[in-house]
């Protein structure tokens, strides 16, 4: 999840990023800019703290339902499929192909993200076999330690800890994960954005990748707190072959 300052496709290049993981999160489009700034200030006043628990969990199907929606059938038939409980993520279904499909919850965002608490943000994703074995892991650790009613200087700290004593893997070469799903919902100022795709690099500055500058294609972010760079590369249509209409009219 990752707030992109623009309202049509073609500024996209003119965009300015501030980290929300994950996962990604992703970027508002419709809404003015005067009021996509007070609808950030109240959903930060309306979302202070962790909600209570069972608002961000799902029935088991419809989470496996939303969770394949993030890739093409052709990828997430043979993919595990993760679901979040009360402690954390289990595994629902286990596939054969290597990649791994869950529906990320609103604390994979960056720490300081007004929506960081949001019970009502669902980010379906299909991780590829490196991410599965080196992005994820992050995501299932920050989990767990919300669910044990870490704060997120907590949960800074924790993961500091974690990094330090080499329990979460560095991010492997050739790294990403598909969110190319119409039923996501990135935030109450994104809704779902466009489908795209994200590639997960060891921290590195985003102008060497040629992101968020005028003109490219691929926007990126850094975040301190999973020691991971992101990047997000929209594409015209979704995981179920419709076409991203937003897009209709720009390059």
């Amino acid at each position: 999840m990752v707030e992109l300052e623009t309202r049509n496709w073609r500024s996209l290049g003119n965009t300015r990023f501030s980290v929300t993981m994950a996962l990604a999160l992703v970027a508002a489009i419709m809404l003015p800019a005067v009021e996509k700034r007070g609808r950030a200030q109240s959903i930060g006043a309306a979302c202070p703290k962790v909600a209570a628990i069972h608002q961000y969990l799902m029935p088991e199907d419809a989470e496996v339902a939303l969770a394949r929606s993030a890739a093409p059938e052709s990828i997430s038939k043979d993919a595990d499929v993760l679901v979040l409980g009360r402690h954390g993520y289990r595994t629902a279904i286990k596939g054969r192909n290597g990649f791994v499909c869950a529906v990320q919850r609103s604390w994979t965002a960056g720490l300081d993200d007004p929506e960081f608490w949001n019970p009502q943000l669902r980010a379906p994703i299909c991780f590829n076999p490196p991410a599965a074995r080196s992005y994820l892991p992050r995501i299932v650790k920050r989990t767990k330690l919300v669910l044990a009613g870490k704060t997120k200087e907590q949960l800074a700290d924790e993961m500091k800890a974690a990094f330090e004593a080499k329990e979460i893997p560095r991010i492997e070469s050739g790294t990403m994960g598909y969110m190319l799903s119409r039923q996501c919902y990135l935030s109450d100022r994104d809704g779902h954005w466009h489908p795209h795709i994200m590639i997960f690099v060891s921290q590195a500055d985003p102008v060497e990748w040629g992101a968020n500058l005028p003109g490219s294609p691929i926007f990126g972010s850094s975040d301190q707190t999973d020691r991971v760079s992101v990047f997000f590369i929209p594409v015209r249509k979704w995981s179920d072959g419709s076409s991203d209409s937003s897009h209709s009219g720009s390059r």
